[in-house]
């Protein structure tokens, strides 16, 4: 008797598709993050930074790194002219991070050009199961 129940719930094809479709879409998102002189933990500040201004420790709490390792990152950021950071109005001490209209038109196009890469993976779906396949993704991840 195996003492993980929850990975004798994982079947092997299961656990193969989401460890080959993490793969591919991690290599996708590595050449998109390259073509922009990005790695790829900057692609996801950028891609986090679309639709939230998060002080620092937010910031580094969503990436799972450390807040001098995210310093280091805004601080690149800042000087790419990509993200800016602000007081918090709700307190003085904590930093927010926003991007800056260079860095709001950059997410932009990494997201169409992401968008792009991606479709073909998804070609062979139809309008149902790619709405299935969001929903059982995003209950996945919660």
């Amino acid at each position: 008797m195996s003492t993980r129940p929850d990975r004798d719930q994982v079947s092997a094809e299961l656990m193969d598709g989401l460890v080959q479709a993490s793969f591919a879409v991690m290599a996708l998102l590595s050449r998109v993050a390259a073509e922009h002189d990005l790695s790829l933990t900057q692609l996801r500040v950028l891609a986090i930074l679309r639709n939230h201004e998060p002080v620092m420790a937010e910031l580094a709490a969503h990436l799972g790194l450390e807040r001098s390792s995210v310093s280091g990152l805004v601080d690149r950021a800042v000087r790419r002219g990509l993200v800016r950071r602000d007081a918090s109005e709700k307190d003085g001490r904590a930093v927010r991070v926003a991007l800056t209209p260079d860095g709001r038109r950059l997410a932009e196009v990494l997201t169409e050009e992401v968008a792009d890469l991606i479709a073909p993976m998804t070609r062979g779906l139809g309008q149902a199961d790619r709405r299935r396949l969001g929903g059982l993704l995003a209950r996945l991840l919660e």
